[in-house]
């Protein structure tokens, strides 16, 4: 999604970014985030214009489209400040704090994110997209002011500052541990009147599909048995598969959907949902056992591996929405488009999405969506299941050949360490429930390359890793999600370097980015060059805020460890959270998560003895609300595990480091959870 490539490239063409590469050949005299452009700025006392997207988004390239290759609207920027680029994939830090920013002065936020700060850094105005004749007029009246009322705008650079920094302060409040059960039950009993019962999802527009919410809602449905919850859950996740938002031809989940009905998505494809998606529909298939989850969760696997896995055995960060400079081209059929590439099969095909029905969408496209279950469809259609999933199957092949004769969006090739992190949880989710060993497999050897090639000489991590070399300082997600994945690699595979690696990385986190005073963790390390404020991410979002993450971490951690040290980090940061969640339960699922571990027993199961992981993939058939694995097929050093080598396999069910008698088959384990 280059433009403008006539033009000479500019200092973005340095860079490794694909959004970044993607403004090279820009007019616009673009730096990276960075002391140079900074300088520049003090030097020749300009404002600094900080624009924000990544490669993905589709009114970014709109933006860039109207206004970035316009050269009058270039000169403009090029005369009166100092532009700088940034992807907000590489630099969340940054991108958090103009986001702040740019929600302080406006109720709202998004991509593009346009900020203008003053030479030190510190904002002054903002906004996300702007039409080009406005984005002049913007331009030229903020420069007039400055120029004109300097003072005027260092008072508003300064009244910003101190919103952003005190948005970023931890809450001071809180509430003992033994309120984590009445919390979690009134965050589920607030969220109720939210959520839409009629389509699934949140009851507003547009709807993102927030796995972390229906984790947390399905394991709350669970240890509650509460079936209007699981209801809702199973509606949602249902109505998301058989929607437009999920690609039915070739896998994998876009962003969000921009209607109630999950039909028309922004087409965009990203990592980080895709991976906590594979999770979500691989632990409520262990729930519902509903084939529909087994194929959504074996169709995106396949799609981040055919369309988004690096030789190293990582993985992209995204795939674009646009192709040809539209937005969905590449995913969406015209009536002729169909009978084309399906023959004898088009009239299966156009029943069965209910193509210019329910199906059209715009300028005589149409969103491939199931309008009913596939064994409803079968038996309207006057056919057995059998024969459906066979003639499916080639539906799919055939449209999947046709498609691949279109011009592809554009693929982000960085690997980002966290969103890598996610994938290999998904990973390991979707193995614990299907038992499919390649995908434990790819998830080693994507943790592998992570450990081998984004580690730092220090033992820390990097954030990105791309053409074969790792940059930027990793951030508290890339070590949050990092540890997740490492202990969910040990869950399945009992080997103790998992968790050696974990705690290595978690001491790093604690030694670079905790505070102290707080007990909380800040965003980016004390090794950083500081910006105008430090940013400290509490609020869970469609990914989990990473001290969120952290407190689940250190409390997995303490538990395997028997460190009362790790565990108690992670039960002051939810005490001092408890008394906010309630009230918002959708932005903070991941500490209701955390609250279900203290609220209701945390299950230690521990295995020992020859057929240790064979007794490990047994449990496949139950989902576990509350539990963690661990076991050995000899001996450990792990405190739970010392002193239960007995003859033959055996399996522990503990709570708090109390074990029930040792039983030597699943069922039994099964039968003294309580």
């Amino acid at each position: 999604m280059t433009h403008g490539q006539s033009n000479p490239p500019n200092r973005l063409a340095r860079e490794s970014s694909p959004y970044l590469l993607q403004h090279a050949h820009n007019p616009v005299d673009w730096y990276p985030w960075g002391e140079e452009a900074l300088g520049k700025a003090r030097a020749e006392n300009k404002l600094l214009l900080v624009s924000i997207g990544y490669s993905s988004c589709h009114w970014c390239h709109v933006m860039e489209r109207e206004s970035f290759v316009d050269p009058a609207i270039a000169a403009l920027m090029n005369e009166r400040y100092v532009c700088v680029k940034v992807d907000r994939e590489e630099r969340p830090d940054v991108d958090h704090v103009y986001m702040t920013a740019v929600q302080l002065m406006t109720g709202r936020g998004g991509w593009p994110l346009n900020c203008f700060a003053l030479p030190d850094g510190r904002p002054v105005y903002g906004g996300t997209y702007f039409p080009p004749e406005q984005w002049s007029r913007v331009l030229t009246d903020l420069n007039r002011t400055w120029q004109a009322e300097p003072t005027r705008v260092m008072e508003q650079a300064a009244r910003l500052q101190r919103g952003v920094a005190g948005s970023m302060i931890a809450p001071e409040e809180s509430a003992p541990i033994t309120e984590a059960r009445a919390t979690a039950m009134r965050m589920a009993e607030s969220w109720k009147p939210r959520l839409d019962q009629q389509h699934g999802g949140a009851d507003r527009v547009p709807k993102f599909p927030m796995p972390n919410n229906y984790q947390f809602l399905l394991r709350m449905a669970v240890l509650t048995n509460d079936k209007e919850l699981l209801q809702h859950v199973e509606l949602t996740l249902d109505r998301m598969a058989m929607g437009g938002i999920f690609d039915w031809v070739g896998g994998g989940f876009a962003r969000y959907s921009t209607d109630a009905l999950w039909k028309v998505p922004h087409f965009e494809k990203m990592l980080y949902d895709n991976a906590q998606l594979v999770s979500l529909y691989s632990q409520a298939y262990q729930v519902l056992k509903k084939p529909l989850y087994k194929e959504v969760v074996a169709l995106t696997i396949r799609f981040i591996e055919q369309e988004m896995s690096s030789p190293e055995g990582a993985f992209f960060s995204a795939v674009d929405a646009d192709s040809e400079g539209v937005e969905g081209l590449f995913y969406v059929w015209s009536d002729g488009d169909l009978q084309e590439a399906l023959g004898p099969e088009y009239d299966l095909a156009r029943a069965y999405f209910d193509i210019g029905g329910q199906a059209l969408w715009e300028h005589g496209r149409n969103i491939l969506r199931r309008g009913m279950p596939d064994a409803d469809f079968a038996r309207a259609f006057g056919i057995g299941d059998a024969e459906l999933d066979e003639r499916l199957t080639r539906i799919r092949s055939l449209l999947m050949q046709a498609r691949n004769k279109r011009v592809r969006p554009g693929l982000d090739d960085k690997s980002l360490t966290s969103w890598n992190a996610l994938m290999v949880t998904g990973l390991c989710d979707a193995h614990e429930v299907f038992c499919d060993e390649r995908w434990l497999s790819r998830a080693e050897r994507c943790m592998e390359h992570m450990l081998r090639g984004c580690r730092k000489t220090d033992g820390g991590l990097r954030h990105s890793w791309k053409a074969g070399a790792a940059s930027i300082n990793g951030y508290l997600e890339d070590y949050a999600f990092t540890i997740e994945a490492l202990q969910a690699l040990y869950g399945l595979t009992f080997n103790e370097r998992w968790l050696t690696e974990a705690l290595a990385l978690a001491e790093h986190a604690i030694r670079h980015f905790r505070d102290e005073s707080t007990g909380f963790f800040h965003f980016t390390s004390d090794q950083d060059a500081p910006l105008i404020a430090r940013p400290m991410e509490l609020d869970d979002n469609v990914i989990p805020a990473s001290n969120s993450a952290m407190a689940r971490c250190l409390l997995e951690l303490g538990t395997y460890h028997d460190d009362a040290r790790l565990t108690g980090m992670a039960e002051a940061m939810l005490t001092r959270m408890l008394p906010r969640i309630a009230a918002h339960p959708s932005g903070y699922s991941n500490w209701g998560q955390l609250a279900l571990t203290r609220g209701w027993p945390l299950h230690e199961i521990a295995i020992t003895g020859p057929e240790a992981l064979r007794l490990r993939r047994d449990f496949a058939e139950r989902f576990i609300a509350n539990r963690l694995f661990l076991g050995t097929t000899g001996r450990s050093q792990l405190p739970l595990l010392r002193d239960k080598a007995l003859p033959g396999s055996m399996i522990f069910v503990c709570v708090e480091k109390s074990c029930q008698l040792p039983v030597p088959t699943v069922q039994e384990a099964l039968s003294q959870l309580r």
